[in-house]
This record gives C-alpha cells, sequence and structure tokens, in this order.
C-alpha cells in the first residue's frame, strides 16, 4: 500500500478535482501508480450506466489504475445541492462508518499514491451528527488543502487549516489555485497563506483557461508527498 491523501477546498469551486487531477499526473509522470476516490458527489447526470459525476469521470482519467465507477464513486446522487440532503431525498442513509468501509475496499488495491477529492469544502455534513470531515481522521489520512485564490480567501484559508488541525488530523500540505484572474493583491494574499499556513505550499497554479491534468501538472510539486 502506498501514500494516501484526502484532498479538501476551501469552498466548492476552490478546485479540488483540478489539482487533484494535476497532482495524479505530475506523479505519473514520475512513474508512480496512482488511484483516485471520490467516495461522495452529488449534480450527477443520468447515464445508461446509472448515475455519473462530472468530476469522478476525469478523476478515473487522471488516475493510473482502473476501479469500477461505483467503487470509485459508490455514493452518487443527482441533484446538485449538499450530500445530506440529496441523500434524504433519495432515501439513502450516509454514514461515516458506510464511507470509511468504502474507501477501505478499493484501497486494499496495490499503488503508489491515491487521493481521496471530498466534496465541498470540510465542513460537509453527512447526516444529522456526523461530517465528511470525520472521513480522513477515521481513515488516519493526512489532508491537503485547495485555496482557491479569491477575495476572502484569507479567512476561508485560515480557518480551514485551523479546523483541520483542531480534528487531530495532519495537514500535509496546501495549493494555491488562482481562480479569480483579476483578484486584487494576489502575491501579497499568496505570501500571507505561506506564512500562516502551518503546512508546507505543493503548488501555485496560475489562472489558467486549459483545465486539463497537463496544463496543471507543472505547477505542482508532489515529492513531499511520495
Amino acid at each position: 500500500m502506498g501514500k494516501i491523501f484526502f484532498v479538501t477546498g476551501t469552498d466548492t469551486d476552490a478546485g479540488k478535482t483540478v489539482v487533484t487531477c494535476g497532482l495524479l499526473e505530475a506523479a505519473r509522470l514520475q512513474g508512480l501508480s496512482t488511484l483516485a476516490l471520490k467516495p461522495v458527489s452529488a449534480g450527477c447526470h443520468q447515464t445508461s450506466e446509472g448515475l455519473r459525476n462530472d468530476d469522478a469521470e476525469v478523476l478515473i482519467e487522471a488516475m493510473t489504475m482502473s476501479l469500477p465507477y461505483e467503487q470509485m464513486n459508490p455514493l452518487a446522487f443527482e441533484p446538485p445541492v449538499a450530500p445530506h440532503i440529496a441523500a434524504e431525498e433519495a432515501g439513502v442513509r450516509m454514514t461515516l462508518d458506510r464511507l470509511t468501509g468504502y474507501c477501505r475496499g478499493a484501497l486494499m488495491k496495490k499503488y503508489d499514491l491515491a487521493l481521496i477529492e471530498g466534496a465541498g469544502g470540510w465542513r460537509v455534513p453527512l447526516n444529522g451528527r456526523e461530517m465528511l470531515s470525520g472521513l480522513p481522521k477515521a481513515l488516519n489520512t493526512p489532508v491537503i488543502l485547495v485555496v482557491g485564490m479569491k477575495l476572502g480567501c484569507l479567512n476561508h484559508g485560515l480557518l480551514t487549516a485551523e479546523a483541520i488541525l483542531r480534528d487531530g488530523v495532519k495537514l500535509a500540505g496546501w495549493v494555491a489555485n488562482q481562480i479569480d484572474p483579476d483578484m486584487n493583491r494576489y502575491e501579497e494574499n499568496l505570501a500571507t497563506l505561506t506564512r500562516l499556513i502551518p503546512a508546507p505550499r505543493l503548488g501555485t497554479v496560475p489562472y489558467l483557461s486549459d483545465f486539463s491534468k497537463e496544463a496543471v501538472a507543472p505547477y505542482l510539486d508532489v515529492s513531499s508527498l511520495i
């Protein structure tokens, strides 16, 4: 079994999938075998084979190993809403134990690097009492934080890093992903986050028109992860 990391973000559109695919590609370029999981997804579309999520499908293409879709994304919901709301509407009981079991089963394969992508930000409810943030703790998996670089990123980034550490989970590193091409004082905000987030910066992804894994990988450094 190789290294496993949980990827979370400061918000829904921070760029988790873009960065996760970039990390997978950067690892592949170093000759490593990679695996990706998307345990929970909402905002799926109907296909002849069942519900499919765009982010999960991109992750499947980015990883080097093969995994059945249902094992890679075991809980998929159609409405683009908070997963616990979608699960309630679908009559599905979503629990931390269930998700942990799904992930452990998929992670029994042999790989060099496995990335588990979360849903939304760090504090995403699974049900009335459990959070998705409990998954990396249950799996004893360090976290990679993707900070969406836009106005408000200082508060979002620092609060999320603080919450991760307060939950007793290791923060392995963070990635700055520029999602606002016209962000005011970008360099100053980047410097502030670099100084105050107590983890190494694994990369700085500029605003790109091409979101492909090949375009993103050169901006990321996986050496400290592997």
